[in-house]
């Protein structure tokens, strides 16, 4: 029989805190019932008040803060507390870097059964701010006024937002120049209930070596009304603009771009390099959101791949091609997978831009191209994965078994599914290496890793 828990709803209880979730929330125990506490550091002790009680398990609110940590500090951000974009502002960045690597280290032991592999210190950053160089910005109305913003936490409600710490400062400029361009002439803010209203989202693509910006427009719907006038004012308030589209995204949904882009002024792409690589980005193209921690990630995982120059490659989730790039300076040949069409464009176009004939892009799903090429013959020296937050698919995973290559390297943004697939490599004649977590968020939870496995023969 379940026994009941030692806490109910709306109880109010002190705990101490002695860890971390995945989410970035303090767990505390209550007579050994977990809460889980947004906002609570380990080492603390708290007052909370209980929210939500399941069966294993219950959350809550921080009202007091007891006992804090010494590794507590003032958030930056003044809207830090509503805003749904960062989760540890609170915590000293060292700290940050510390559970990142804690996080990965869990979830090999608990998920992967992998306890004893090495995880090195995550690798951070000497200025963990302004790092981002795409701002993904929802449109809202406050008072009668068009607001732009992040959504607060497991809602759609915008909060309010003049500027982002984690932001190239030149998304600031776009923002305030489009609030000001649709408040003047009334343009419509989108509802998500009426599915009606015509601007949606703005989005800002920044090239952080290059200084170019490109400011996207997202409307539910073809006219843009009074567009010179927004030209003019985005060319007046941003240096470095090179290029303003609008997405078409007529859709009742939460995806953020539909299928249809065109130019409203300038290029269709902005450039950006890192290291010495260049690359051309387009509206709906996928490319790393912080490029310097990206040629962090990314060397490391040239050095895990171990070339000669006599490999053959294949990238699976290649984007516009930039980890491609990087080993194919270094390899013989590199096939590079993507799903998203424009984004193959981009790396072609990538690829032509650096003179490097010694890689192919492919459009397709990476666990249907890849069992493709396996079944008729191709091999693969190496192997290098760059999965979305839900991992390999398993036709992949087997995809790779079948090649056998004798390295493969893992490029992860999320530790719990890496584990799941680094398990049933392992279970497969694979032997996991290491593993170097890199920051490319700083201020949030989330973490990347790269990992090296050999194949044992």
């Amino acid at each position: 029989m379940q026994q009941a828990a030692p806490v109910a709803k709306n109880d109010i209880v002190e705990t101490d805190i002695t860890g971390l979730t995945h989410e970035g929330h303090g767990v505390g125990r209550v007579d050994g019932f977990a809460l889980f506490i947004p906002g609570a550091l380990p080492g603390e002790r708290v007052r909370v008040k209980v929210v939500k009680v399941k069966k294993q398990y219950g959350y809550g609110k921080l009202l007091d803060i007891l006992s804090a940590s010494p590794h507590r500090t003032e958030p930056a951000c003044p809207v830090y507390a509503r805003c749904g974009g960062c989760q540890w502002q609170h915590l000293d960045y060292a700290e940050q870097l510390q559970w990142k690597r804690q996080q990965v280290v869990d979830a090999l032991a608990r998920i992967g059964g992998l306890s004893s592999v090495p995880v090195h210190p995550t690798i951070g950053m000497a200025h963990p701010w302004q790092y981002r160089n795409k701002a993904q910005v929802p449109v809202g109305l406050a008072d009668g006024r068009v607001v732009t913003g992040f959504y607060a936490p497991r809602s759609h409600r915008v909060i309010p937002m003049e500027r982002c710490g984690i932001q190239h400062p030149a998304a600031e400029k776009v923002l305030r120049a489009v609030r000001e361009w649709a408040q003047r002439w009334r343009i419509a803010v989108y509802d998500e209930e009426r599915h009606a209203g015509l601007l949606r989202h703005v989005v800002v693509k920044t090239g952080f070596a290059t200084g170019e910006v490109m400011a996207i427009l997202v409307t539910n719907g073809e006219r843009v009304p009074h567009v010179q006038d927004l030209i003019a004012r985005l060319r007046r308030a941003v240096p470095g603009l090179v290029s303003v589209i609008q997405n078409i995204q007529t859709e009742r949904t939460n995806v953020i771009f539909g299928e249809r882009s065109r130019v409203l002024w300038g290029r269709d792409v902005i450039y950006d390099r890192i290291g010495d690589i260049r690359f051309a980005i387009s509206a709906r193209s996928f490319y790393q959101v912080n490029p310097l921690q990206t040629e962090v990630l990314y060397a490391k995982a040239v050095e895990y791949a171990g070339l000669t120059g006599r490999e053959t490659v294949i990238d699976a989730y290649c984007g516009v091609g930039t980890i491609s790039l990087f080993l194919a300076r270094r390899a013989r040949h590199v096939y590079g997978v993507e799903v998203v069409p424009e984004a193959v464009e981009d790396a072609r176009r990538n690829a032509a831009l650096n003179g490097m004939d010694n890689v192919t892009f492919v459009a397709g799903e990476a666990e249907t191209v890849i069992p493709q090429w396996a079944e008729e013959g191709m091999r693969a020296d190496v192997i290098v994965v760059d999965p979305p937050r839900k991992g390999c698919d398993p036709r992949l995973l087997d995809a790779i078994l079948a090649m056998s290559p004798p390295r493969v390297v893992y490029v992860s943004c999320n530790p719990a599914t890496l584990a799941r697939d680094l398990k049933y490599l392992a279970e497969n004649g694979y032997e996991v290496q290491e593993v170097q977590p890199v920051d490319m968020f700083p201020q949030t939870v989330h973490v990347e890793c790269v990992t090296w496995l050999t194949k044992n023969f």
